[in-house]
């Protein structure tokens, strides 16, 4: 099976792929867990591209090209061996973030955005997307605390300097592309204590895995 997490910054994917790890080990499930950008080798390189707040001034179309080329990588050398393997991939965002931030955020045409997640995927989807929802203003509050503290890279940090409208029309996004694919979709109010959020959802793993 092949899992998607997504969310506005600051909702938790990080925090609640740990628990879900510790999930499936105790099920004694084979299971990859992931991430983009960065999944792979070459991937962390366009990671630290992506993500370094000096780079500002990277346009929408550079943006979209390079997490395409992100993508094709960990398909290829990564996602789409371990599913051959017959392991659970787990990836921390997947091609609905660039239909959400480089189309509806950014405002690249999304039939062109479409058009190239179509020619990455090549077919593959996710079988189960979880969607952390999360009012931007409290994610980035969370985000800001985590800088402070060091237990989030400055280094990392290009998004979080985008103005609040910027992750308003994230999850914005993210909720109008659940409310198009309800069956893939599952909505986990990340607003709520942590201990809860993931309670919802491993409920929605045991469901989706027949555990």
């Amino acid at each position: 099976m092949f899992i998607s997490i997504c969310g506005v910054e600051g909702s938790g994917k990080t925090t609640q792929l740990k628990f879900i790890a510790r999930f499936l080990e105790s099920f004694g499930k084979k299971f990859v867990i992931t991430r983009e950008p960065g999944g792979t080798p070459i991937g962390m390189k366009i990671r630290r591209i992506l993500l370094d707040p000096e780079n500002l001034d990277m346009t929408a179309k550079a943006e979209l090209f390079l997490y395409a080329a992100d993508r094709i990588q960990h398909i290829e050398q990564l996602i789409l061996p371990a599913l051959h393997e017959g392991k659970i991939v787990i990836t921390d965002r997947f091609a609905d973030s660039t239909t959400v931030y480089q189309g509806y955020a950014r405002g690249i045409d999304l039939e062109l955005v479409e058009k190239i997640n179509d020619l990455v995927l090549d077919g593959l989807k996710p079988d189960l997307t979880i969607l952390l929802d999360i009012a931007p203003v409290i994610g980035l509050s969370r985000v800001q605390n985590q800088l402070k503290f060091g237990q989030r890279s400055e280094s990392e940090s290009r998004f979080e300097h985008e103005k609040l409208e910027f992750h308003e029309k994230i999850r914005q996004g993210f909720l109008m592309l659940a409310r198009k694919e309800p069956n893939r979709f599952r909505i986990v109010d990340a607003e709520q204590q942590q201990d809860k959020v993931t309670q919802n959802i491993l409920q929605i793993l045991k469901t989706a895995l027949n555990l």
